[in-house]
């Protein structure tokens, strides 16, 4: 008796988890985008799905308003689904036959070195909430965690005696990061400050202090984002600034001095060498100086 769609789709984002090791948000979103399309297409198998329906649901994609970036995720979902009834010999749609949309180059959001400066300088003081916050956009720059990353840090995630630490990113990888001088002092002032027992890095921290329950739970990657756009305001930046900015102007300061793109590709954890080569627009306008240096008609 052949198996049903679903009994097929439950087996495959099983796979996805077991063999695979996505996370458990991997699997929600696979399991989200899917359903999608067996709702549009209402197939009863997998010999159901053929051109002609995947073309109706692009359109219906398309026609529903969602970007076309976000077109793709559920295309690669169904894409990586008929992959994997191809290796089990159960036929269908080849994979081959399903092509993502064309979507324009990826603009940057990027600050200017003077202003991630005074954007870093911003925070000012000796209280423990300021020195939480200039020792959360040291460590951005320092070391271009994702937010997400930066928050699940513990306490003694980062020995302040070295100047690299291990971070488990996206899909469970784990990578080596470093940290400078500056963002070291930082959290170092930051730390000695805390007189609670709270194993977070990074704490919300109350205006209550009569209580003397001024510390509470572990900072969410929100918090952060309103921390570095409430600062980004403060340092007089006229633009949009989120932790994401800052991960973009660690790797633009690595590549404009002179570092490799597969040597950023692994500070930043990026599975796919295509994505870390979005930045080398960014330094191309670099190019123009080494011309007119050494080009032998410009002398």
């Amino acid at each position: 008796m052949s198996q049903s769609i679903n009994e097929l789709a439950r087996q495959f984002l099983e796979h996805l988890e077991i063999e695979k090791g996505r996370s458990l948000k991997t699997i929600e979103n696979y399991d989200r985008y899917l359903k999608r399309f067996f709702g549009f297409s209402k197939v009863g198998g997998p010999k159901d799905i053929d051109e002609e329906t995947v073309r109706k649901y692009r359109l219906y994609l398309n026609r529903d308003g969602l970007d076309k970036k976000t077109q793709n995720y559920y295309l690669i979902a169904l894409r990586m689904f008929l992959k994997y009834l191809l290796r089990r010999h159960i036929p269908s749609l080849s994979p081959e036959e399903i092509d993502l949309a064309k979507i324009p180059e990826r603009d940057l959001e990027l600050i200017s070195e003077d202003e991630l400066k005074r954007l870093i300088d911003a925070p000012s003081g000796k209280n423990l909430k300021t020195l939480r916050d200039h020792a959360i956009l040291e460590l951005l720059f320092s070391t271009g965690l994702r937010v997400s990353e930066l928050c699940s840090l513990n306490r003694d995630s980062i020995d302040s005696k070295h100047d690299e630490f291990s971070i488990r990113g996206k899909g469970g990888k784990v990578r080596l990061v470093f940290i400078s001088d500056k963002a070291r002092e930082a959290l170092k002032d930051y730390l000695d400050k805390r007189e609670d027992v709270e194993e977070a890095m990074f704490i919300r921290i109350g205006d209550n202090s009569k209580t003397g329950k001024n510390l509470s739970s572990r900072l969410t990657s929100r918090s952060v984002e309103r921390i570095v756009a409430y600062f980004a305001k403060a340092a007089g930046i006229g633009k949009k600034v989120t932790p994401h900015t800052i991960r973009h102007s660690f790797a633009t300061d690595l590549l404009r001095n002179g570092a490799d793109l597969r040597s950023v590709q692994m500070m930043l954890g990026h599975s796919n060498i295509s994505t870390t080569q979005v930045y080398t627009h960014v330094t191309d306008k670099e190019l123009r100086n080494i011309h007119k240096k050494f080009h032998s008609r410009n002398r």
